[in-house]
């Protein structure tokens, strides 16, 4: 059972992520009292019945989003269970009304993965946009972002994890194999030889071992990926939340003691990060707690095409989401070139923001 007060500490950013106004999901985790099942007052059912008022009101996006926070951080049980399928179903209602979005399913060796699509065509093979999130946030939390790319020239794929939401692979050291699989089965539709992850988190970790081997992978952008020192640093592993280390032991299939030694081969060796031939956008926190700063200042001393920006902020910059989306937008961009009048118009809109923030801060 999880810690109660350690979910509502971390639920915040991903429930800014996806425009839930804080006093609105203040309220709600106030009456959350227990983490037990389906209860009364326990996470599920407070999270789940907001999202049933939703969908009787016919806001079906709004209904996705309270479900995606009741299966928060990741389905451990029937009640969760439930609340993840109502998630995908609420959010299929909605993008068949919104139009553009497209469903997939891609065959591997372990199950079929979910991935949701926008702008794939055999006739206009649009450069490839990969969309994933970390270990505890699913796709249908960031796949409403597919109906903005065919204004940038992308078509889309987002999808998740492997052991998150509906990807049913086993998270493990060669889990980037997933990015080439993805590639691999959109490539009659979209233009894979130039493609581009958005992958946070430990997504961005994968996404990084996928462009050493996979060429068609032309630049990254992350937010806190773990690169090195997080998977090698014991010292560091001991002081990460009890939610972070419960989730890679579901998503991995190790006891959470074990969850340290399991993952210390996975780290990135400093002559593999001086090999990296793909630009990186590196978006970091300067409070992270989940990702030692020494990870962010190990790219800097190897990683030869850099652009690294720094929040004042925890894991995932919650407090500085849009700001963050504009510059992770505007850095793909700058990878891909051309489409002038786009990248303009978010250099502008992320000029504005900063202006706004240093302003509220001098204030202050």
């Amino acid at each position: 059972m999880n810690d109660i007060e350690e979910l509502k500490q971390y639920v915040g950013a991903h429930a800014r992520a996806q425009s839930l106004p804080p006093d609105h999901f203040g309220e709600l985790l106030g009456r959350v009292r227990t983490d037990e099942g389906g209860a009364e007052g326990s996470w599920v059912r407070e999270w789940s019945r907001a999202g049933e008022r939703a969908e009787k009101e016919g806001d079906f996006l709004e209904a996705c989003r309270h479900f995606n926070m009741a299966r928060f951080p990741y389905v451990d049980g029937p009640a969760r269970g439930e609340a993840l399928e109502r998630c995908v179903r609420a959010f299929d209602h909605w993008r068949k009304e919104a139009g553009g979005i497209e469903r997939i399913d891609v065959d591997t060796p372990e199950g079929p993965v979910g991935c949701w699509t926008s702008g794939l065509s055999r006739g206009d093979r649009r450069p490839l946009l990969v969309f994933m999130g970390g270990i505890v946030s699913i796709k249908e939390q960031w796949a409403p972002l597919l109906t903005r790319l065919s204004r940038l020239g992308f078509a889309g794929l987002v999808t998740e994890l492997p052991g998150v939401g509906e990807n049913p692979l086993r998270y493990h050291a060669d889990s980037w194999r997933l990015l080439p699989r993805l590639l691999d089965a959109v490539k009659d539709s979209a233009d894979v030889s130039q493609t581009y992850c958005i992958t946070l988190s430990f997504s961005g970790h994968m996404a990084l071992r996928a462009s050493l081997d996979d060429p068609r992978i032309k630049g990254v952008m992350t937010v806190g990926a773990p690169v090195h020192d997080f998977f090698t640093d014991a010292s560091w592993q001991a002081g990460v939340p009890r939610i972070t280390v419960d989730t890679l032991a579901h998503l991995t299939g190790v006891p959470a003691s074990a969850v340290g030694g399991h993952i210390r081969d996975w780290a990135l060796t400093d002559r593999q990060l001086g090999d990296l031939k793909v630009p990186l956008a590196y978006a970091a926190s300067l409070r992270d707690e989940i990702i030692p700063a020494a990870d962010p200042q190990r790219l800097r001393r190897h990683v030869r095409d850099l652009r690294l920006v720094e929040y004042d902020d925890v894991h995932g910059a919650p407090h500085h989401l849009p700001e963050m989306q504009l510059w992770g937008f505007q850095s793909v961009l700058r990878m891909k070139g051309g489409h002038l009048l786009p990248r303009a118009a978010l250099g502008y809109a992320l000029f504005a923001h900063r202006a706004r923030r240093r302003f509220a801060a001098l204030r202050s």
